[in-house]
């Protein structure tokens, strides 16, 4: 059996189509589904499936135990480091809450999984992220002694990393003997050709203007309906806090709007180390380089010592303009005169091959510079930082040592970059997330059996 975690109605349609491809081929496929809406969409389509959240609130009036003792019953410790993600992103102030939420998860999904008849040949398929209904199914696979396989888009288009009982990035170290497949070096070549980034499908919606987000009459529709459900209709959502996204949105829209005026295009920098903005409060983040999360502050860093006469230029994430505190960065720029903000729509591509140096916490960024052949420092929790491309700075303190090193060596020693990302491509396998095409629904599903060993 295959037990898929689903929290919302747009995952469940994808993930109903990939059960059904499942059935059909005689596996067995169990939701744990967090949403009200999703659940009736299972049922009627007779899929197995259990309203965790509901669960939930049964499992917390009927237990004995404190938070704090469920949790140790998991083996969890560090709460605030686990809860984190649910914090910042839904702007929760109140501890109590998010500890009876995973307290309550953690419970309920236990109870399900110990009810199975035969746990044998049992895993649990996710997609990769922070939050609690994510986190406590992840904590209850380990306790129940079932493999959990994280599901996150790689460095290539249309495929897809699987990891294996951990939140941390893969590991693809590199092999510079390793043979390059005509399918990779031809994909590598038309990248840098025509200088586009790779973006998952799922999240193409994301990559428009502020305004573009809050007058989108698709998202004004969806928020209507997300109210009526919630406020009329008392259906759960497990991303059901309406007015923080939209006043995100909206505080997005105008920071945008704040920040007219105070870019510099990079063909005026002259000498700059660049460092691309990663997507405030990810994952990649939030958990894996949970010390970098406040970026600013790292910038702030970076402008204080960066040897003259090199400025430091940023660029907020492309999906995410406005995310980053106008006034915040604004002082930035009054206060250090050698940091400048590239206008966000500009070409990544061409910042990096301008760049004397790329500093990455773990972005695709620093990937793609390794592959322009640029001096590339990596902070945090990347799958490409143990690759012969980049250097690995393992100590902030490391960091001005490191930089002025990679400055005065220039562009790292001529090798066939191509092979590490053969690597990475051998490690992935076709698939994209959400995408509902019957296609791709196949193609994903055949991935998902090879992945958790079950491909004929």
């Amino acid at each position: 059996m295959i037990i898929i975690t689903t929290l919302a109605e747009y995952q469940t349609r994808f993930w109903l189509k990939v059960g059904l491809n499942l059935q059909a081929r005689g596996e067995g496929v169990l939701f744990l589904s967090f949403d009200d809406r999703s659940c009736d969409m299972l049922d009627a389509a007779g899929m197995q499936n259990f309203n965790v959240p509901a669960l939930a609130r049964r499992c917390l009036r009927e237990t004995a135990l404190n938070h704090a003792e469920v949790f140790s019953r998991f083996g969890m410790d560090q709460i605030n480091y686990w809860t984190s993600h649910e914090r910042i992103t839904f702007s929760i102030t109140d501890t109590a809450t998010l500890n009876a939420k995973l307290a309550g998860y953690l419970l309920a999904i236990d109870e399900i999984v110990a009810g199975l008849e035969d746990r044998r040949d049992v895993c649990v398929v996710q997609e990769l992220g922070g939050f609690l209904s994510v986190i406590a199914t992840w904590f209850v696979a380990r306790r129940q002694d079932l493999d959990n396989y994280f599901l996150e888009p790689s460095y290539f288009r249309g495929r897809m990393f699987a990891l294996k009982n951990s939140f941390a990035a893969p590991v693809v170290s590199g092999d510079a003997t390793q043979p390059v497949s005509a399918v990779v070096r031809s994909y590598l070549e038309e990248a840098i050709a025509s200088q586009t980034i790779v973006i998952p499908k799922k999240d193409r919606h994301q990559y428009s203007a502020a305004l573009a987000k809050v007058l989108n009459t698709q998202n004004i529709k969806r928020a209507m309906e997300k109210i009526i459900d919630k406020y009329v209709l008392r259906k759960h959502q497990e991303f059901g806090y309406i007015w923080r996204y939209i006043s995100i949105h909206l505080r997005m829209l105008v920071n945008a709007f704040r920040m007219r005026g105070h870019y510099t295009p990079f063909e005026r920098l002259g000498d700059f180390v660049y460092f691309p903005f990663h997507v405030p409060g990810d994952v990649a983040l939030t958990l894996r380089s949970p010390e970098y999360l406040d970026q600013l502050a790292l910038v702030e860093y970076l402008v204080r010592m960066v040897p003259q006469p090199y400025k430091v230029a940023v660029k907020e994430h492309p999906a995410q303009i406005g995310a980053v505190p106008a006034g915040r960065l604004q002082q930035l720029l009054r206060q250090y005169d050698n940091l400048c903000v590239i206008p966000p729509g500009t070409n990544n591509y061409k910042v990096l091959g301008a760049a004397a140096a790329i500093v990455s916490i773990n972005s695709k960024s620093g990937a793609e510079a390794g592959m322009l052949g640029k001096p590339v420092l990596v902070l945090g929790d990347a799958f490409y930082k143990d690759s012969p491309l980049v250097e690995r700075v393992t100590s902030i303190q490391e960091l001005p040592e490191q930089l002025s090193k990679a400055l005065a060596s220039g562009e790292p020693p001529a090798t066939d970059r191509f092979a590490y990302f053969q690597q990475v491509w051998e490690q992935t396998l076709p698939g994209e997330l959400y995408v509902e095409d019957d296609d791709e629904v196949k193609t994903f599903a055949n991935s998902l059996l090879a992945f958790v060993g079950k491909a004929a």
